[in-house]
């Protein structure tokens, strides 16, 4: 077998486990379950609200929305998250001495994350069906959409995700850099409200980042026609989507390994001991 395909079947496989794993780790999982609950009760106290103007319920507004955000957190906190651990407990040295072992390591990281992130639209979305009257009539051709959206929408965060990952010096600082910007991101990205609602400056801000995309293209998919009229021009913008986040995919797959390799030329035994002193001596 070619050695680059046989790498590439060890990642696939590879990440599946790995997907299994964090499915039994009550850690990771819990902070899933406990996420969707909030979202839910969000969702709850919103059902009886309408967009202004409207007759729409803003909880049938706020569901997509929170699936696109919920894409970006799976893609880009997931992968920053995830490269920092391994690259401190050795994973990405093992990798490194491995015959096309980052190869594999990337695909198993791509195997992995989406695999969560899918999980976790999942287990909204199913709920919420039965609490938002309206979206389980959408036809298989929103689904179709939903399916795009969201494999589109992890392409274009896990590798800006990887970025973070392979420059940040410990998981807990990978943490804070993708939170926070995603946080404000949220904020004016039209998830909770429509964005229309915003200043035209943060409109244009919103409309460089994969966020507001992924909330639209999930609205595009489960909300009727008519609700596009809450949107910026009156519609979809289905051409406009998929250029941005096909733009942030590029972009992203060309930068990620050369830094994925850089990353992994300076890892060796000795800069491993030192970053696991530092992490002891932090815990003293």
């Amino acid at each position: 077998m070619n050695p680059v395909l046989h790498a590439a079947k060890l990642g696939v496989a590879r990440g599946w486990i790995e997907f299994k794993q964090m499915l039994r780790n009550p850690q990771d999982f819990g902070f899933n379950i406990i996420m969707t609950i909030v979202f839910l009760i969000v969702l709850y106290f919103q059902r009886n609200r309408t967009i202004e103007g409207t007759d729409m319920a803003l909880a049938m507004f706020a569901l997509p929305s929170l699936l696109g955000m919920l894409v970006v957190f799976g893609g880009f906190m997931g992968a920053a998250t995830t490269l920092t651990y391994e690259r401190e407990d050795g994973t990405l040295l093992r990798a490194k001495a491995t015959p096309n072992g980052m190869i594999s390591y990337l695909i198993s990281r791509i195997m992995s994350v989406t695999s969560y992130s899918l999980v976790s639209v999942i287990m909204l979305l199913v709920p919420g069906l039965f609490l938002i009257k309206g979206l389980a009539n959408t036809p298989w051709t929103g689904w179709l959409m939903l399916f795009f959206v969201f494999i589109i929408g992890i392409l274009a965060t896990l590798p800006w995700g990887a970025v973070v990952g392979s420059v940040v010096k410990s998981t807990a600082s990978s943490f804070n850099v993708t939170m926070l910007p995603i946080g404000a991101l949220t904020a004016i990205s039209g998830i909770f409200v429509p964005i229309t609602g915003l200043p035209v400056w943060l409109q244009g801000i919103a409309q460089i980042f994969p966020v507001y995309w992924l909330g639209l293209g999930m609205r595009s998919a489960l909300l009727p026609e008519s609700a596009a009229l809450a949107e910026i021009g009156e519609s979809w913008r289905h051409l406009e989507m998929f250029g941005v986040l096909g733009i942030w995919t590029i972009a992203g797959f060309l930068i990620v390994p050369k830094l994925l390799r850089r990353m992994a030329r300076k890892e060796s035994g000795s800069t491993m001991e030192k970053r696991k002193q530092e992490v002891m001596s932090r815990g003293y």
